[in-house]
């Protein structure tokens, strides 16, 4: 088997971007919503005419993890949409960041998000934001072994569903240009 890369999606990478989303958001958190109500979801979230928009703002990027021609994960970012009132146009968000379940672990996650933290990071420091649900404690050690900190709560809506999820935040000046590891991390994501 080939081994995977990392590349950054582009327009013509929509309709495999969202598929992707929709499936890995289902082997993730399908069993907690009524299948209507994911349905509903799914079907806003991972629009593909969305999908093909969000890839042509240049404020945003997304990337495909591909292993032998099949896209296994991908990471999005863009500006920080979270309802906190710290949020400033200038803050940055790490929006989703999913691999299949079969190919979570060996350290791809890791190097995805130092992919995602190097682009948010590119014309300078700037805070990155991320919403984790309340029960994914595996993110939320690895999120603070980063240098992120709970800094609120926010309910995310999925039909009649309202998960419990935490705002995390690492400030601007915890990201320093002269450390090429600044955004280096240690994470399997299983």
């Amino acid at each position: 088997m080939s081994q995977p890369t990392i590349r950054l999606a582009t327009p013509a990478d929509a309709e495999t971007l969202a598929a992707l989303g929709a499936r890995t958001f289902c082997e993730t958190f399908a069993h907690l919503y009524d299948p209507a109500d994911l349905s509903a979801f799914l079907a806003e979230a991972y629009d593909v005419p969305r999908t093909r928009r969000d890839l042509a703002d240049p404020a945003k990027a997304s990337w495909l993890v591909e292993a032998g021609g099949q896209a296994i994960g991908y990471a999005s970012v863009g500006p920080c949409g979270l309802p906190h009132p710290e949020v400033t146009p200038a803050c940055g968000e790490l929006k989703r960041i999913y691999f299949l379940k079969d190919r979570q672990g060996g350290g791809l996650g890791k190097a995805l998000f130092a992919t995602a933290i190097d682009w948010l990071q590119a014309d300078g420091p700037r805070a990155v934001w991320i919403g984790v649900w309340s029960e994914n404690f595996g993110a939320q050690r690895f999120y603070e072994r980063h240098g992120f900190t709970k800094v609120g709560e926010y309910g995310f809506a999925v039909g009649k569903t309202v998960d419990r999820e935490f705002i995390l935040r690492r400030p601007a000046e915890s990201f320093s240009k002269s450390s090429p590891h600044s955004a280096e991390v240690r994470h399997n994501f299983a």
